[in-house]
């Protein structure tokens, strides 16, 4: 077949990869020139070097992102820098570490272990966690929903974090400390809006999968290196160019050329308009109602080159948001450990999962605010050098509200050869980079099932 995918996010180029080992010609259209979507790197003037738009993390859980690399012939271990999942606090007053090699008693070691939690705390902890395995990672439909919404926000279906938290009787400190970090950088939702069910799955392929999964891994080098600009050259990539409609019929028009199937990867609110602009069919306008139901969330990433070197002892630490004192941090990364930075200096990423309240400040506002919360909370170290120069990047879709209630559309879609793919999609997962790259090989993998049926 001859097709087309709208798209080189992580599930376009993943759509186009699968779809090309099934021995199908294969052109990807891009509006922008560097290849990732949400995760790809640009280049910030102000520092003189590429950038990621957003500090990414990988799991070992990630396995379809993992052996898409390899079957590009991608040495996995030199992109990739492992460490043990570990949330510790930067102010030193919380600290859980999951240590490898240990075979099922790495979670039960990593709580014995834990700096910053009571012993009731920690049953707790381990008792929500063993509720949830027994029941197969679901959550039960009997948790109380009754909750305050925020005003004007219509009122959400099913269980939220925090609803899901309270029924297990979860401390304040731990919801500050673990659950809330975790949700949020898992989610990029507030506790009180997540998606219980949704966090669920996320916890059984990570924590509950054992240490091996839930190894955090960062990438060594920008985000469009790491896999994105080595697809095959059979592959043919239109960049810069702009897909403004999609013509059905018996065959698919993309502008000027003509398909047997398009693959549409591009974010919700893109996709809704391509498939808006098609004919009329049987389910088109739920489907379309699906894709419009989505509620795009920004996230930010501060960028931070220092004057000297700064021994900060951990890869990643947590941070202690203050908003309403510009302190918006959640997660502090050293770069220096995983990435090639300029000699003498350091270079640190500080990642802001919650971006909506950025519009209320300045960007001096945010960058001093951010830079306040850093030293305040690492004074037990070093004191950091002072700042040469910074990049904040904010990626206004980035993601997008998981909140219980969401119906995500499949795959296929109610027009014949017309696919979709993206983190969006119906994945079990929230929009993260396994979510984008799982969808990409499924809407291969069915286009080309449907293809074999037919013929």
């Amino acid at each position: 077949m001859k097709i087309a995918v709208v798209g080189a996010g992580w599930a376009g180029l993943a759509a186009a990869f699968e779809a090309h080992l099934h021995g199908h010609r294969v052109t990807v259209y891009e509006s922008g020139h560097r290849l990732g979507g949400r995760a790809r790197s640009v280049f910030s003037p102000k520092l003189n070097s590429e950038l990621d738009n957003g500090q990414h993390i990988l799991l070992a859980a990630y396995t379809r992102t993992l052996d898409l690399m390899r079957r590009l012939g991608l040495d996995t271990e030199k992109l990739l820098y492992p460490m043990p999942l570990t949330i510790a606090s930067a102010d030193g007053n919380f600290s859980l570490r999951v240590p490898e090699r240990i075979g099922p008693l790495a979670v039960p070691s990593a709580l014995l272990l834990a700096r910053g939690m009571s012993t009731l705390d920690k049953l707790r902890l381990v008792a929500s966690m063993a509720a949830l395995a027994s029941k197969k990672w679901s959550i039960a439909p009997n948790v109380d929903t009754h909750c305050d919404h925020h005003a004007g926000q219509p009122a959400i279906q099913g269980p939220t974090v925090a609803q899901w938290l309270q029924h297990g009787k979860q401390s304040q400190r731990m919801v500050r400390y673990f659950w809330e970090p975790l949700c949020l950088a898992a989610l990029n939702t507030p506790i009180d809006r997540a998606c219980a069910q949704l966090f669920a799955n996320v916890l059984r392929d990570s924590l509950g999968a054992g240490p091996e999964a839930c190894r955090v891994l960062i990438p060594r080098v920008d985000l469009s290196t790491l896999w994105p600009e080595h697809l095959p050259p059979e592959i043919s990539i239109a960049r810069g160019h702009t897909v403004r409609q999609i013509v059905h019929g018996d065959a698919v028009h993309v502008d000027q050329d003509t398909f047997d199937a398009v693959i549409i990867a591009t974010n919700a609110p893109s996709a809704g308009r391509l498939l808006e602009g098609l004919p009329s069919v049987s389910g088109a306008d739920a489907y379309i109602q699906q894709i419009q139901a989505f509620q795009s969330l920004p996230i930010a990433t501060l960028t931070l080159d220092l004057t000297k070197i700064w021994d900060m002892p951990e890869p990643m630490l947590m941070l202690t948001d203050s908003p309403d004192r510009a302190q918006f941090g959640q997660w502090l990364f050293h770069c220096n450990t995983f990435l090639s930075t300029p000699l003498g200096t350091s270079r640190v990423n500080v990642v802001i999962s919650h971006a909506r309240d950025l519009s209320r400040w300045t960007v001096r506002q945010i960058v001093e605010g951010v830079i306040t919360q850093i030293k305040d909370q690492t004074s037990r170290y070093a004191p950091m050098p002072s700042v040469r120069a910074f990049e904040l990047i904010t990626e206004k879709r980035a993601t997008f509200a998981a909140v219980p209630g969401l119906q995500r559309p499949k795959n296929t879609t109610p027009w014949k050869n017309v696919f979709v793919a993206g983190d969006w999609t119906d994945t079990d997962y929230p929009a993260v980079l396994e979510g984008a790259v799982r969808s990409g090989i499924s809407a291969a993998r069915q286009l080309s099932q449907g293809w074999s049926c037919d013929n």
